[in-house]
């Protein structure tokens, strides 16, 4: 059964959303009524998402494309969505990398930083920016997509493990810093969600869904849309006293 909340009047971004969790998000929001930014790096492909939820759920829906890891470019898509809309809500910085395989022996100086700039540096330099929009506007929400592989890391992972759990600490930064703002920060560290991101895995170590899904409680893992009821919570008022937390989506996954 579809998950809403009521949307209506508010404003959010959601990066990396043309595909995979992004993609359901953005349509978890447009569902609920809120007007849509969605952002990835191929302006075409923004757009065409963005005409599929505006015709499916009848808002307004803005297409801009924005590669994440360009920290100079960030600025134009937060004046771009002022502009069209004249305020902020919610950011949910979604949009990550993971290389099938980085073994830290042999990883290259830059691809580290390659997949640190989009998986943190990118949430960092957004929710800057967004953050003084959101106070100015009595405040908003801001949830960042992590990774429950940021409680352990594991081999073969080092960049992307590394970088998500730079993401939460930053997550309990912005959570003490704004709250005299009226802006909350959270995060949310989804398990194995089947999605072209974790079919690369799949493709790469034939069997990964399976023992990925044995790893959890439930013994499966999710499908995409799974994630939208604890999105749409975080970034509503029914979570308005939930703030600099952390919140594993991953079937009962150990922490540690």
């Amino acid at each position: 059964m579809p998950v809403s909340f009521d949307f209506s009047g508010q404003v959010v971004i959601v990066t990396g959303s043309t595909k995979g969790l992004g993609r359901a998000m953005a349509e978890g929001f447009a569902r609920s009524g809120a007007q849509v930014v969605v952002s990835s790096r191929k302006q075409g492909l923004c757009d065409e998402v963005a005409a599929e939820l505006s015709s499916a759920h009848g808002v307004e829906v803005m297409g801009r494309a924005c590669h994440m890891g360009d920290w100079d470019a960030i600025p134009g898509l937060v004046d771009d969505v002022v502009a069209r809309f004249g305020r902020i809500d919610v950011v949910v910085n979604n949009a990550g990398i993971n290389p099938t395989s980085d073994p830290l022996v042999d990883i290259s100086y830059e691809l580290w930083r390659k997949v640190f700039a989009v998986n943190l540096d990118g949430p960092l330099r957004l929710s800057t920016l967004a953050a003084p929009i959101m106070r100015d506007g009595g405040g908003g929400s801001i949830v960042n997509i992590s990774t429950v592989g940021a409680y352990i890391g594991g081999p073969g992972n080092g960049s992307y493990g590394a970088s998500k759990a730079g993401l939460l600490n930053l997550t309990k930064v912005m959570a003490q810093e704004w709250a005299p703002w009226g802006i909350r920060v959270n995060a949310i560290c989804p398990g194995p969600i089947r999605s072209e991101m974790t079919a690369g895995a799949e493709a790469a170590f034939p069997g990964f869904y399976e023992r990925a899904g044995g790893a959890t409680m439930m013994k499966r893992v999710a499908e995409t849309e799974e994630i939208i009821g604890p999105v749409l919570y975080l970034a509503s008022d029914a979570s308005s006293y939930v703030t600099g937390e952390n919140h594993s989506v991953s079937g009962g996954m150990p922490r540690g």
